[in-house]
């Protein structure tokens, strides 16, 4: 059976581009998506763990593309950190459901200095998920998208309202701009961690604009190089 990376997805409309974690292109291996029904943004990107339907859903939804073959899960939201290790707990492969998992390696690689996180949603994102994934809030410095039109009128709002299509050279400005605005307020960030799913096309964009290495769920799924 030829191994895949599992890709657990919110049930979204927008186009995912190359290089958003949602498109299978993006990857280092062949990949599959599964779609959680009922897991729009608006339930996910929050404080706190998604309803514990929407858990179930997520859930089983990894265990079916491990049935299939998968050899690696990962998903297209980086707030499911809230629920990585009860997931990785149920399942025989290796588990990756944000990019935040790398901030613990991130902070490593930087001699423990602090860490930007660029995340979809400063304002959900709480200290909790910061926990989850292995550091805790003094170590690291967010800033969010929830202020920028166009991301958020395409990759927050609820399905139905979900732009379908999107100018990419706008939301790069979007993005480098959030990214800069971080820097500014800490300019003691030593690197870049993207939380959300929908950053890593614009990595490159970010890592020139700011002068600071970035990390995605990407990254982390490369890690994995033994599946």
């Amino acid at each position: 059976m030829a191994r895949f990376i599992g890709i657990l997805s919110l049930d979204t409309r927008f186009p995912r581009i190359v290089g958003d974690a949602g498109n299978v292109e993006s990857y280092h291996l062949p990949a599959r998506v599964r779609v959680v029904p009922g897991a729009g943004s608006p339930d996910i990107v929050k404080d706190g763990r998604p309803a514990p339907e929407l858990v179930a859903g997520f859930r089983d939804a990894a265990h079916a593309l491990v049935d299939e073959g998968a050899c690696l899960i990962t998903s297209t939201c980086g707030f499911l950190i809230t629920v990585q290790r009860d997931i990785a707990a149920s399942l025989p492969v290796p588990v990756l459901l944000s990019g935040l998992s790398l901030l613990p390696t991130v902070r490593q690689m930087v001699g423990g200095r602090p860490v930007g996180v660029l995340t979809a949603s400063a304002t959900a994102l709480g200290p909790d998920a910061i926990r989850a994934a292995g550091v805790t809030p003094d170590d690291v410095r967010i800033a969010g998208m929830q202020d920028s039109p166009l991301f958020t009128g395409t990759f927050l709002a609820p399905k139905t309202s979900q732009r379908a299509t999107f100018d990419t050279a706008e939301m790069q400005r979007e993005v480098c701009e959030s990214a800069l605005a971080l820097l500014r307020a800490s300019p003691e960030i030593a690197a870049i961690v993207l939380e959300c799913g929908n950053l890593p096309p614009y990595a490159e964009a970010i890592r020139a604009a700011t002068a600071r290495p970035v990390f995605s769920i990407l990254d982390a799924a490369r890690l994995v190089g033994g599946v």
